[in-house]
């Protein structure tokens, strides 16, 4: 016999994780080690420079299509990886405040 479910209200207010507290989408930033923020950095600078680079490839597809011609090879050299190094050093930047401020708490 299964057990009923019953829909009930919290008492306890649910508290928001912000940014500034060290939580992006409710994961916490401020408690990676280094390993883990070198690699969540240099994750987020590579998405980065595949979502770019994908849509400077688009741009440009669109582009052509209109009549002009333009090589695909912009699309990497002027849209990824600027975009992908600004956001990996940002991350980078900021996941490492984050862990060299945890370090010096303890």
């Amino acid at each position: 016999m299964a057990t009923p479910t019953y829909n009930t209200t919290r008492s306890v207010p649910v508290e928001r994780k912000t940014l500034m507290a060290g939580y992006l989408f409710g994961a916490p930033l401020g408690d990676l080690g280094w390993f883990a923020s070198l690699l969540m950095g240099l994750a987020s600078g590579m998405a980065a420079f595949f979502a770019a680079t994908f849509v400077g490839i688009m741009s440009i597809l669109f582009w052509n299509a209109a009549g002009h011609h333009a090589d695909f090879t912009i699309s990497y050299r002027l849209v990824g990886l600027p975009v992908g190094a600004t956001v990996m050093v940002l991350a980078l930047g900021y996941l490492g405040m984050l862990w060299a401020r945890r370090i010096s708490r303890k």
